[in-house]
């Protein structure tokens, strides 16, 4: 029985199950979208969310804990600077799009994003205005 069992296995030990999910976090945070199966997409939004949380605070104590659980002092600096200050949300930072089946074992794949990504990714207003004018000389 599995009562009170939280979380999956992904049948591996609990040290490169730990290291799985930072890499998948720290690619996340390097890239803004990544491309997984489902279960390893919703698992490590988990522990993306809670870092994110931490970097909204922004204080000095969050900072270390975030290194704690990402120990990677290049990506925390960028989550802290560039990133958590673009959100806007209190929470649900990211979210899971199913998009296909490996070729291969059929895995369910899917694409963790951040909900805010064009904001964040900084395609906002100038970049989205200069595509609908050069749309509008071609048509011309």
């Amino acid at each position: 029985m599995r009562h009170r069992v939280a979380g999956k296995g992904f049948g591996r030990n609990a040290n490169h199950r730990k290291a799985l999910l930072r890499n998948l976090v720290t690619s996340l945070f390097e890239h803004l979208k990544i491309e997984t199966t489902v279960a390893k997409a919703k698992e490590a939004r988990k522990l993306a969310e809670r870092v994110i949380t931490l970097g909204k605070k922004g204080d000095i104590h969050s900072r270390r804990l975030a290194l704690s659980r990402i120990p990677n002092k290049n990506i925390i600096t960028k989550l802290f600077t560039e990133i958590a200050p673009k959100i806007g949300r209190n929470s649900g930072y990211l979210r899971v799009l199913k998009t296909r089946f490996r070729p291969g074992d059929n895995s369910d794949m899917a694409i963790l994003e951040f909900v805010d990504y064009d904001l964040i990714k900084g395609e906002t207003g100038e970049k989205k205005e200069k595509k609908k004018a050069k749309e509008e000389k071609k048509e011309k």
